[in-house]
């Protein structure tokens, strides 16, 4: 096998508990890099179509890429995929830990689950030794509580990756977490771990990571992580990170309030940047390899939570702050402490919150199937036992523990109105009613509405929010084939080049010292290309079929005009969503309806693909 890659795949059957090795095939490497791309390929290939996420017969995929865990600037990330609970369709995520960087010094390139253990178990990790072990007195326990107890018994260096009760309850909100604030998996990841009744895996790796030029890739790293410290923002985001964003996104209209209903909210100052700089950040904490850590460390100064430290970041604030007209940065912090205990989405449980405080504002849903919580823009007691219902799947959080889709379904046809979702994964943390690139961004995400395939707003903002141009999605294709394909199959992470300005460059130098292979970034689009052609294609099988309404924002957007800020009175329009997703279909070679034709198919070498999706829809 080339360098940067392990060349092997660890299979885990959990149902007859048994694990055994096979070799990654160089095809699949050169086609697919890794992360993402490897994480389709084996669902499409392996997955029987229609398969029940929650059954044992789903995959669960950890999955690594070729600059994963190798000293480059950023590369302790790992993917995390199955067929989601949530959605239906291709989930996944990607999550910083030591877990990423052990699992590939432990000799694996990627590790697929199947089956389900007939009782609570842990994978542990061991270089070439693999062992499933009973973990019944770890169920129940926090997220929190299973690193501290991992770690001591395994080293502080184990990678672990656990669920909380969220996952443990199959909530398909349910997320896969990692030293205590790191999380991954929005579309309902570790639902899918918690129902093959996994509570945990851990870590250990001694070997060397294959490389072609391990002089050559030192050196291109040591560089690499003197031009980031070099950037002009540096130490800015040294001290706010992510958190930056508040006050930006509050000046730009697009900090989401009062579930979208707005693009401004009033307290923003008390939860923005520098609220957080001057009061409450006691440190900071990053992924392993990365000189720009991302997460800010705050001590909680007041209520019932006082004195803990939580790790925040913008979306987490954006959606259990403003969007749950929350001011009081005690209780975000609060709320988001809980989450990553639990387990589950912070974005998902802010956005589901909303909806429902919402659905209680407008006579939808009565205090009588809450347990009595009665729930309130700004009232951050009543979210936090809202919360926990949900976890518990208690009253009506058993429905909110199910996603929008679900909510809609029990209290009518129109609160659709006010489900802030794409494909029933809720939307992150930036309001787009002034926004019609970044909408599209969110209707055409391939895991639902996520802006990590494609933060186009901070663009869109300088190209002009109104203007319908296809310089918009030739610039969104291009973006989604970075970040969601290069990004998220290398595995790295993509903050060096979006915040400060790292040059794409890099990548193909650390690629070539790590494979010995010369990856253009003509052959790295193709790779994106193809991974999200074969995504797209696995949904169209998954759900029997495609509408172009599939790749639709939420209605609100359309229908519902800002009311307050600069920017009152503006709501997307139809007619001008309809020619930007036309283009968008265009350039990545869709029909239509958003169907990869067969000549777009044949030139990204996926032919195989086509009897199969013959069968659910017409191939033009």
């Amino acid at each position: 096998m080339m360098g940067g890659w392990t060349g092997r795949i660890l299979r885990v059957d959990l149902t007859r508990r048994k694990t055994f090795v096979e070799e990654l095939s160089p095809k699949m490497a050169v086609d697919f890099l890794g992360g993402r791309g490897f994480a389709v390929k084996i669902l499409w290939d392996e997955l029987k179509p229609g398969t029940d996420p929650l059954s044992p017969d789903n995959l669960l995929i950890f999955a690594t890429g070729p600059l994963t865990g190798l000293p480059l600037p950023s590369s302790g990330k790992m993917v995390v995929a199955a067929k989601s609970p949530l959605t239906g369709g291709y989930g996944d995520g990607n999550i910083g830990t030591r877990a990423s960087v052990q699992l590939k010094k432990a000799g694996y390139d990627a590790i697929v689950f199947s089956g389900r253990a007939d009782s609570p178990v842990m994978l542990v990790i061991n270089d070439d030794d693999v062992q499933i072990k009973d973990a019944k007195d770890l169920w129940g326990r926090d997220t929190f509580e299973v690193q501290d107890i991992l770690e001591s018994e395994y080293g502080k260096n184990s990678g672990v990756l656990t669920i909380g009760q969220a996952g443990e309850n199959l909530v398909n909100l349910a997320v896969i977490n990692s030293e205590k604030g790191r999380a991954g998996g929005r579309p309902g990841i570790g639902a899918v771990m918690g129902s093959k009744n996994l509570k945990a895996v851990v870590i250990n790796g001694s070997k060397d990571i294959p490389v072609n030029d391990r002089e050559e890739l030192l050196k291109l790293g040591a560089e690499g992580f003197k031009d980031i410290r070099a950037k002009d923002g540096y130490d800015f985001w040294l001290r706010q990170g992510t958190m930056m964003t508040v006050e930006w996104a509050q000046e730009a209209s697009v900090l989401p309030a009062y579930n979208f209903r707005e693009g401004v909210f009033d307290g923003f100052d008390k939860i923005g940047g520098n609220a957080m700089e001057k009061i409450y950040k006691v440190g900071q904490k990053g992924c392993p390899n990365c000189n720009m850590p991302c997460g800010n460390l705050n001590e909680i100064k007041e209520g019932p939570y006082k004195g803990r430290i939580v790790e925040i970041d913008y979306e987490n604030v954006g959606m259990l702050g403003s969007n749950l007209g929350i001011d009081d940065m005690n209780w975000v912090m609060a709320l988001n402490l809980y989450a990553d205990e639990v387990g589950i989405d912070t974005i998902g449980l802010g956005s589901i919150l909303a909806f429902a405080t919402e659905a209680m504002e407008k006579g939808f849903l009565s205090t009588d199937k809450t347990g009595g919580i009665k729930l309130e823009w700004g009232n951050g007691q009543a979210m936090m036992e809202m919360a926990e219902k949900i976890v518990k799947r208690e009253d009506f959080g058993k429905v909110l523990a199910m996603g929008h889709e679900a909510v809609v379904t029990e209290l009518g046809k129109e609160t659709e109105m006010f489900a802030i979702h794409a494909k029933n994964l809720p939307v992150s943390a930036y309001d787009c009613h002034a926004a019609p690139g970044m909408a599209l961004a969110y209707g055409t995400s391939p895991i639902g509405a996520h802006h990590k395939d494609a933060w186009f707003i901070s663009l869109e903002v300088k190209m002009g929010r109104d203007s319908i141009t296809k310089e918009k999605p030739e610039k969104l294709v291009w973006m989604q084939n970075v970040r969601g394909g290069f990004f998220e199959n290398a595995v790295a992470c993509r903050l060096p080049w979006i915040e400060l300005g790292f040059d794409l460059e890099w990548y193909t130098k650390f690629l070539k010292a790590a494979t010995g292979l010369e990856f253009t970034w003509n052959d790295l689009h193709n790779i994106a290309n193809r991974t999200y052609a074969l995504i797209r294609a696995f949904w169209i099988r998954e759900k029997g079929g495609w509408s172009r309404k599939m790749d639709y924002p939420p209605i609100r957007w359309f229908e519902e005009p800002l009311t307050k800020g600069p920017l009152a009175g503006t709501k997307l329009s139809y007619e001008g969503y309809e020619k930007l997703l036309d283009w968008y279909y265009e350039i990545r070679g869709w029909d239509r309806e958003g169907v990869p034709t067969r000549q777009t198919l044949k030139d990204l070498k996926l032919d195989y693909v086509i009897p199969v999706l013959e069968k659910y829809v017409t191939l033009h």
